[in-house]
């Protein structure tokens, strides 16, 4: 297992006019701070780009713009607490998290469950986050009863169907799959957007792209409609890994 924690932060932009500010705050004051942390394995962030409109379903699309992870080393609870201790930090440096107009509808650890690389690209599953690439495909799935006889047979023809479907595709590296352990809770962020989810309840995918996400949106989505998914879909949408400067 690469990490045996993740935490995904799923977040809106209340104000557009504030995008290079917070892109700036991100890329070149938090996530450098938390990558310098020796119980974090490695952190990624990336842009659900305005001109993705109409290429993304469920529930959440059209409510999320940059998506964010941070995959946690052993022990966990150490890692996460020096994590917390960082943020808190922050806060009384005056330089976050509390930028204006964030909105987060999803803030939560994650269980990784398995990795895939696809043969081409010559890595292990484990190195996949560290392998660059231009984006990923993100799929968040809510599952309703996450240890019921139906989640279990959505999770096994994930697992010996569809992401060998996506890996056979020009342009994919390979996949991660993850399972929801439990919300953040930090006195630094308000937490009512939050979802108070049992665990196992949240299924998140991600897709490693070495092509354009948007290019590939059509040819993943196509696979995912051929293995139907129990649960509430609440994500599914191409992202765009954030190129510094660039893209602000």
């Amino acid at each position: 297992m690469f990490a045996p924690l993740a935490f995904f932060s799923f977040v809106r932009l209340g104000d557009r006019s504030q995008h290079a500010a917070y892109n700036r705050w991100h890329q070149l004051d938090h996530r450098p701070e938390n990558l310098a942390l020796p119980g974090v394995a490695w952190g990624d962030r990336w842009e659900v780009r305005p001109e993705y409109a109409g290429l993304g379903d469920g529930s959440l699309a059209g409510a999320v713009d940059f998506v964010a992870m941070y995959w946690f080393r052993e022990p966990v609870e150490e890692s996460v607490a020096a994590w917390d201790a960082l943020g808190e930090a922050s806060f009384q440096w005056g330089r976050g998290p509390l930028v204006p107009g964030i909105h987060r509808p999803l803030l939560a650890f994650f269980r990784p469950v398995k990795g895939y690389a696809a043969p081409r690209a010559l890595i292990a599953p484990e190195v996949l986050p560290y392998r660059p690439h231009r984006g990923i495909h993100v799929t968040a799935t809510r599952f309703p009863e996450p240890h019921s006889a139906e989640a279990h047979a959505a999770h096994r023809r994930e697992d010996r169907e569809l992401i060998p479907a996506l890996l056979e595709l020009d342009g994919v590296a390979g996949a991660w799959t993850f399972s929801y352990s439990h919300p953040q809770r930090h006195s630094s962020l308000p937490f009512e957007e939050t979802p108070a989810d049992p665990p196992g309840s949240i299924r998140i995918r991600l897709v490693y792209l070495e092509e354009d996400p948007a290019e590939m949106a059509p040819a993943l989505q196509a696979v995912e409609g051929e293995f139907s998914e129990q649960g509430e879909r609440l994500l599914s949408t191409p992202v765009k890994t954030i190129i510094p400067w660039q893209d602000w």
